[in-house]
């Protein structure tokens, strides 16, 4: 598993999360940042066009050398400084209170301790400082069907794709670690099976 994880996840994913259906959502997440911006997750970079003016650096915390080497076009065209500052968003290597705003886009599912991730990312939030997420996670409780669907296929989907869980509770796990949420919208991803595409998107804040 080591040369699929290591080579041949992050090619899947950088084309998994490059379609066109997702750039709406992308752009919509990155609404409002501003000031320096903690990336969890950053990939091969597919948030870098939807950074609005006001973001005036990101720290880019991205594990895989591969992913980190695709992105190196979508860095190069970018109109702020992206450095990259972090390989595990378990650990983050950063100040307490050293940034205004985080970013978070599906990748939750696939960090093995989220509790301790967010709890890294709340150290690092300066008061007040949010985060703007867009996951998918565990369906709403009204659909038990897909909820069912989910576990039964989370086995296979995290060999497949390095570690992404399908049934993580994405608002339990904010709340959990302390943020407040302020905008949430819950939905199904378009043109993607529900037990993979049970998206929450929204705003949480720091205390």
């Amino acid at each position: 598993m080591g040369f699929y994880t290591d080579q041949v996840v992050p090619r899947i994913i950088n084309v998994a999360c490059g379609v066109k259906a997702a750039e709406p959502l992308r752009r919509r997440v990155c609404e409002g940042l501003k000031g320096e911006v903690v990336e969890l997750g950053f990939g091969t970079g597919h948030n870098v066009p939807f950074y609005p003016p006001t973001v005036t650096g990101v720290a880019a915390v991205e594990p895989s050398d591969v992913g980190w080497r695709l992105a190196g076009d979508r860095i190069r065209a970018a109109r702020v400084p992206v450095r990259r500052a972090g390989l595990d968003g378990q650990s983050l290597p950063f100040e307490d209170d050293s940034f205004d705003a985080a970013l978070s886009t599906w990748t939750l599912c696939t960090i093995p301790d989220a509790d301790t991730a967010l709890r890294e990312v709340r150290r690092v939030l300066k008061p007040g400082g949010t985060l703007h997420f867009l996951e998918h996670g565990l369906a709403p409780e009204e659909d038990e069907q897909v909820r069912r669907w989910q576990r039964r296929l989370e086995p296979v989907n995290k060999r497949l794709f390095g570690g992404c869980h399908l049934t993580r509770p994405t608002v339990d796990l904010l709340t959990n670690a302390g943020f407040t949420i302020t905008a949430l919208d819950a939905f199904y991803e378009q043109g993607v099976p529900k037990a993979m595409g049970a998206d929450s998107l929204g705003t949480a804040v720091s205390p």
